[in-house]
């Protein structure tokens, strides 16, 4: 089965547990936690990606980094661990908020730029945004140079690229093929 599709999974089934359990806020700020603590943690994501470590040692030190979370996320860690796919462990997370903001009716935009956005422009990729998923939206700015110019946006699993780098890589892709 496919990685993402086995985490949206995961996410689903823990959503809807949270739901029943009336803890999906409590389940947000754990899950919030967590990829915010692989995110920025490469010791931790290889720890959890180790086929030599065990499911217990694993499971002790997920259990003292995120120490005070709920009983519903450390049952997310042990039936993670029993399936042999505690590495999907970030990608559950993620999958979790997102799918908890479509419930609540929020969501999150990314937008990629070269250049920070202005205000102006914010409030219109924010109005159009809005209109096209029918949510209460935030955008949050990540600025990469790499893009050289234009944007990205995603919102929740979907992603429009319309960067300068993606159009250049397309021509170049063309080109070579029609050699």
């Amino acid at each position: 089965m496919n990685e993402a599709r086995a985490a949206a999974r995961y996410a689903k089934a823990i959503l809807d547990f949270a739901v029943e359990k009336k803890k999906t806020d409590i389940l947000e700020k754990d899950m919030r936690s967590i990829v915010e603590t692989i995110g920025g943690s490469r010791e931790l994501k290889e720890m959890l990606a180790s086929p030599v470590l065990k499911g217990e040692m694993k499971k002790k030190a997920l259990l003292s980094v995120f120490k005070g979370s709920d009983a519903i996320t450390e049952g997310l860690f042990d039936l993670l661990l029993q399936n042999k796919r505690i590495n999907l462990l970030n990608e559950v997370a993620l999958k979790y908020i997102i799918l908890n903001e479509d419930l609540k009716g929020e969501g999150v935009a990314f937008v990629t730029t070269a250049v920070p956005l202005s205000g102006e422009l914010e409030k219109k990729v924010l109005k159009e945004v809005s209109k096209l998923t029918g949510n209460k939206i935030v955008v949050k700015n990540k600025v990469d140079k790499s893009i050289v110019g234009g944007f990205i946006l995603r919102v929740g699993d979907l992603q429009y690229d319309a960067s300068i780098s993606n159009k250049l890589n397309t021509i170049k892709r063309e080109f070579t093929k029609s050699i």
